[in-house]
């Protein structure tokens, strides 16, 4: 299974997309703004396509863990091998604040104000989808590009 986040939209400070699969809208997302020299938790992640694994430790892991309870949540949806990044999530969040160099996920977005809604409803959409897929054994990724 394959992800496309496609980046459409862009501020000094905050980089809106949208995440599809197979050509469906699944959500939109909302990561930290480009940067041609990283700075630690306020750079987007480059250009690229990453593998998704679950990550099964952390601090995340466990909040969710609480939050959603074990039935649902089995690891967070993990961008792997992210060049000069490490343990970069799809997780829920609303502002470029929540980020760290993460992708957050929404249902809602607004360009003005570089924010997306409704992110636990997007997390409770997309992330038994991508789940599932990791389950069955199959080799997921996330193809991230610019619109």
């Amino acid at each position: 299974m394959q992800l496309d986040l496609v980046r459409n939209v862009h501020d000094k400070e905050w980089t809106i997309g949208e995440i599809r699969i197979g050509g469906v809208f699944q959500c939109y997302t909302l990561e930290d703004e480009y940067r041609a020299v990283k700075v630690k938790a306020e750079t987007r992640i480059p250009e690229g396509v990453y593998n998704i694994e679950l990550r099964t430790v952390g601090g995340f892991h466990e909040k969710y863990l609480r939050k959603f309870g074990a039935a649902f949540h089995k690891g967070m949806l993990w961008i792997k091998n992210v060049p000069g990044f490490e343990y970069i999530l799809i997780h829920i969040g609303n502002t470029e604040k929540d980020t760290a160099g993460c992708v957050l996920v929404g249902s809602t977005r607004n360009v003005v104000t570089g924010t997306v809604g409704s992110s636990e409803v997007a997390y409770r959409k997309l992330y038994p989808v991508v789940l599932a897929a990791i389950q069955r054994g199959e080799k997921v990724t996330i193809s991230v590009s610019r619109k």
